[in-house]
């Protein structure tokens, strides 16, 4: 049996905040403190349901002003999240998680609308998800587990249904021998 390859998933958190219909009417329109946590959860419970077992992911938020931000990563939900270290912006730790998991031959998807990472990321030969498409896979499996969970019958639609009761009442007529 063939090994399967492995995948990585790397998001670009913020430009995925900002971009992404999805999230945008979290933090707007005012971008606080809470605001912007409800997004980033909403976004990490997001790209664990999408990666599942197929993908190692991995959001990278942009630490860059922030004098606390060591590039350190941590796991939530087995997603690693990292923030970029004091000085490096999220674009470099994305590039460099991209060549590196195509150095250990990965299969990487890089989800950003970012062009600066598309056109770095491309030369790598990465795949890469617009924050737009992201949004809509998200709301596409919503929709399957809402309909898995409150599953409509469907109706069956009959001759009977499609015609007039005069057309129906002669039908019956005829069928009846009147």
């Amino acid at each position: 049996m063939a090994q399967r390859r492995k995948r990585v998933l790397i998001v670009d958190g913020y430009n995925v905040l900002r971009s992404g219909y999805r999230y945008r009417n979290i933090t707007s329109p005012d971008y606080t403190h809470d605001a912007f946590n409800r997004a980033r959860e909403l976004l990490i419970n997001d790209v664990t349901l999408f990666s599942g077992k197929e993908y190692r992911a991995v959001i990278v938020f942009d630490g860059y002003g922030n004098d606390y931000s060591t590039g350190e990563p941590t796991k939530v939900g087995g997603v690693e999240i990292v923030f970029s270290p004091k000085g490096q912006s999220a674009d470099k730790v994305i590039e460099k998680y991209a060549h590196d998991a195509r150095e250990r031959g990965c299969e990487v998807m890089v989800v950003t609308s970012d062009a600066t990472i598309q056109d770095t990321v491309f030369g790598g030969n990465v795949d890469r998800m617009s924050a737009a498409g992201f949004c809509h896979e998200m709301e596409l499996y919503h929709k399957d587990v809402q309909q898995e969970e409150h599953p409509k019958a469907s109706r069956k639609n009959t001759l009977q249904d499609r015609i007039d009761g005069d057309t129906l009442a002669k039908l019956i007529a005829l069928r009846d021998g009147k």
